[in-house]
């Protein structure tokens, strides 16, 4: 392994321990009058890799607006079909930033847009859980080595839209579970699962599809950005 990808590996492993410990926190405090501070926490994790590459570059006021029209682009994706269950461009969105930006900013969009559109679908203890999930699919898409087969084979692309759904379909389910009565139950969680069975289904390929039908388009648009801006 390069050197580089040495250092971008303990860079994923240090975020994803913070990522992780942020999570056990607000499963630790798993109360209603407490999940804004752990959305907070989420948030302020999910900004800190940026400012951390801040750190050590100069500031592109440019790179942080392409970030916020992404993040805009996600919700009113999730606004505009919120009439059709289990169907929503959105975690489609987020690979998409991703696979094209990068694990840090997938994670930032991921998450940042779920706190976001949740201003209009409603905040509550599972703002947590939506936000590590869609964070964890975007930054997972920006990981270097899938990353370039995401761009290169639409079967793959599809195939990670698939696993994406069910990743982020079982993870909720936990929260479901955590929200019943404050402990974990193997049988119940397996029940949810069955049960949510064609929900997950419709999801999983909704974000196949709309990966594969809006990947092309919006990669062009970020290259033609990237390039006539400078974004680095």
């Amino acid at each position: 392994m390069s050197r580089r990808g040495a250092d971008w590996g303990n860079r994923l492993w240090i975020k994803s321990v913070i990522i992780i410990l942020l999570f056990v926190a607000g499963v630790r405090l798993f109360q209603a009058s407490q999940y804004q501070i752990i959305s907070m926490l989420l948030v302020i994790g999910a900004c800190f890799p940026i400012y951390y590459r801040y750190e050590r570059k100069q500031i592109n006021i440019k790179e942080l607006v392409l970030i916020a029209v992404l993040i805009a682009i996600a919700v009113l994706s999730r606004f505009l079909f919120y009439m059709i269950p289990a169907i929503t461009p959105m975690t489609a969105i987020i690979i998409i930033s991703g696979i094209c930006l990068g694990a840090e900013v997938g994670f930032l969009v991921g998450s940042l847009s779920a706190i976001t559109s949740n201003i209009l679908f409603g905040q509550g203890p599972w703002t947590p859980f939506q936000m590590f999930s869609w964070g964890m699919i975007g930054l997972v898409a920006g990981v270097p080595w899938l990353q370039k087969r995401l761009k290169k084979r639409y079967w793959f692309l599809a195939l990670y839209g698939i696993l994406a759904g069910f990743f982020f379909s079982f993870f909720m389910d936990l929260w479901t579970v955590f929200s019943i009565d404050r402990y974990f139950s193997w049988q119940r969680y397996l029940a949810l699962l069955l049960s949510a069975i064609p929900y997950t289904i419709s999801y999983c390929f909704s974000n196949a599809f709309f990966s594969c039908f809006l990947f092309r388009t919006i990669q062009k648009k970020l290259q033609r950005i990237l390039i006539k801006y400078d974004i680095k």
